[in-house]
Formats: C-alpha cells, sequence, structure tokens
C-alpha cells in the first residue's frame, strides 16, 4: 500500500515539474577583442555544447575592434563581459581611478605581441626596424606595448618610423612593401599574410615575450558593478569559457567548425591554424598546464607592472587588486584544459 502511494505521489511530482516552465537564462552580452576568427572558436564551442546553457546562461557575442575596444563598453556598463588586453586595462584604470571594470580571467597567458616583418625588406630581428618603416594601428594593443619591447630589446625608438595604419590596410601595406614591418598579434597578422600570398619563409614573426617582454595578454573583463551583483553568473561564464577551451585544445578543427557557423566566409584550414597556433605560443603554456586556465603569477604581475613603469608614467600608485580578481574563477579543477 505505500509503495502504491510513493509512486503516485511520484507521479504527481514528476507531471508538477514537466508543467513548470523552462529556468529562466540570464541574458549576458559578451564584447570580443575582434573578428570571429580562430581564436574565438572557444566561445561558440561552449554556446554550441550546452556548456553556458547548462550553468542558467544565454551568451551572446560581439565582434570587436581590437584589443582595447572592450574596456570601454564594460566599463560604462553597454556589456557586462568583455574580453581586452590587460596592459591596456592597467592604463585605462589609472586615467580613470574608480571605473568599475577589472580582469577576471587570464586567457593569454603569454602575448602574442608582435612585431611581423618581411626578410626581403631587411626585417629578421628587432634590431633590424631602426632606419625602417613600422606600420602600427594605434588601437593595436601589441602597439600599445611596444615601447617596452623597444626598452627591453634595447632598440633606438628614435630611428625608426612609425606609420599609423588603419587594421584593414595593415598587412596589405606590408605585402606590398610599404612598410618593412607591422605590430599585431602574431596568430593574426602572420595568417593574413600568408592569405595575401606572402611565401612564409619570407616573414619574420618576432614575438616580444621573447626578447625580455613579461606582461600578460588578453583577458576577460567585467564590469564590476554587474559582477559584484551576480558573482554566480560571472564564475559560471568562467566555468563554461573553460570548458570551451578544453574542447577547443583536444580539437582545434572541430572549434572552428562551430566559429564557421557565424563566419561562413571564414576559410576553415586558416582560422584552425590560427586557433592552434593560439592555443601553442599563448594559452596553453607551461603555468596553464599546472594551474590551469585563467590565474596569474603575483610574481610575474609585479615585473610586469614595473617593466609598464618604465614607460608610463602612473598617475597614480599602481595596485595589482585593482587589474585583476581571482575571486570569481571556478576551481582550479574545472579550468584545467589537459
Amino acid at each position: 500500500m505505500l509503495n502504491r502511494i510513493a509512486s503516485a505521489l511520484t507521479a504527481v511530482a514528476l507531471a508538477a515539474a514537466a508543467a513548470l516552465p523552462a529556468a529562466a537564462q540570464t541574458k549576458l552580452p559578451f564584447a570580443l577583442d575582434w573578428k570571429f576568427e580562430g581564436p574565438a572558436a572557444p566561445y561558440f564551442v561552449a554556446i554550441d555544447k550546452g556548456y553556458f546553457a547548462d550553468r542558467g546562461l544565454q551568451v551572446e557575442v560581439s565582434e570587436g575592434a581590437g584589443s582595447l575596444d572592450a574596456i570601454p563598453k564594460v566599463a560604462t556598463g553597454a556589456f557586462p563581459v568583455g574580453f581586452a588586453d590587460i596592459n591596456s586595462l592597467i592604463k585605462f584604470l589609472d586615467q580613470n581611478p574608480g571605473a568599475p571594470v577589472t580582469a577576471v580571467m587570464m586567457v593569454y597567458d603569454r602575448p602574442p605581441f608582435s612585431v611581423v616583418g618581411r626578410k626581403s625588406l631587411g626585417v629578421t630581428g628587432p634590431k633590424d626596424l631602426e632606419g625602417r618603416v613600422l606600420g602600427a594601428p594605434p588601437p593595436d594593443g601589441a602597439w600599445a606595448q611596444f615601447p617596452i619591447f623597444a626598452a627591453t630589446a634595447g632598440l633606438d625608438a628614435s630611428k625608426i618610423t612609425v606609420e599609423p595604419v588603419g587594421f584593414p590596410v595593415r598587412e596589405p601595406m606590408l605585402a606590398e612593401g610599404k612598410v618593412a614591418a607591422v605590430t599585431g598579434f602574431s596568430f593574426s597578422s602572420k595568417l593574413n599574410l600568408l592569405r595575401l600570398g606572402v611565401p612564409e619563409d619570407d616573414l619574420s614573426v618576432i614575438l616580444m615575450a621573447d626578447h625580455g617582454v613579461a606582461l600578460y595578454g588578453n583577458a576577460v573583463i567585467v564590469n564590476t558593478d554587474f559582477a559584484k551583483a551576480n558573482p554566480a553568473v560571472i564564475t559560471s561564464f568562467l566555468a563554461g569559457l573553460a570548458a570551451g577551451w578544453r574542447d577547443a585544445v583536444a580539437d582545434p578543427a572541430g572549434a572552428v567548425a562551430a566559429l564557421v557557423q557565424r563566419n561562413p566566409a571564414a576559410d576553415p584550414a586558416l582560422e584552425t591554424q590560427r586557433l592552434t597556433m593560439a592555443i601553442a605560443d599563448n594559452v596553453l603554456t607551461d603555468y596553464v598546464k599546472a594551474n590551469g586556465l585563467g590565474g596569474i603569477d603575483p610574481a610575474r604581475m609585479a615585473t610586469a607592472i614595473e617593466q609598464t613603469r618604465t614607460v608610463y608614467t602612473f598617475q597614480n600608485a599602481p595596485d595589482a587588486a585593482l587589474y585583476f580578481d581571482a575571486s570569481y574563477l571556478p576551481p582550479a579543477a574545472e579550468r584545467m584544459l589537459q
């Protein structure tokens, strides 16, 4: 008798649950740093595989116009989360004290800041930039850090002619020989030049991190007012993103397939190569293999701030706690990429 009653109650409970509306999803607009290219694929993997939805999130990704672009968008609250260069964030917060924005997950543990030159135009290493023309988009994250690179690499910046260029013409100008080198992200500029027909053996990719630059790269940033009011939302987003990156590391081509659905004009092979470069050179570092995606080394951050001091005069005393808040990160076990 008791079993029949229990079964009846269970049936009633299941029917009631089925009649309830699905739990509302929290809409979370995300401001990307750049176009829908290979390194953006993990976001779409997380969307398509339900890594965000399973955590109650409806994430919508918007293209950006450079690695500085998302900072004001997030600081003003137009977007609650975004992706931006942490070094530019440091300067922004110094110039806008109290702005409600900070980084919460490091993605490019090793920054992709680079100078890409052509060997046929005389550029094989940093010193070759002296006496030549360097194309640099003013909003470019790599250009923003060029003074530090010049200092650590021992360059005489006064001997370098800098030509401000727009993002759309940066690589075409180098391909046409109108500049000898350009600043940019390694995985973007190199592959864009290959697509334009520049032979790979004519390209020199000079990674700033290989020449004494200790800076971090791009990170997930949040509007701090939103994050304080919705801490579980931010942690859930970061956990979903880590799952997307884990799948992208395991299967870059599969991840790019999700990207191509949003950008049909993309070349799958090229974007897979771009994503693979980003994983190998910028994301899956020894630190990330040991500690998981997203955290930072306080000692290295202190060094990065000191390097920034050498080329930038802080208006206020720098404070690493203003630039990165690890409290929203999910447990390390959820952030391991392998």
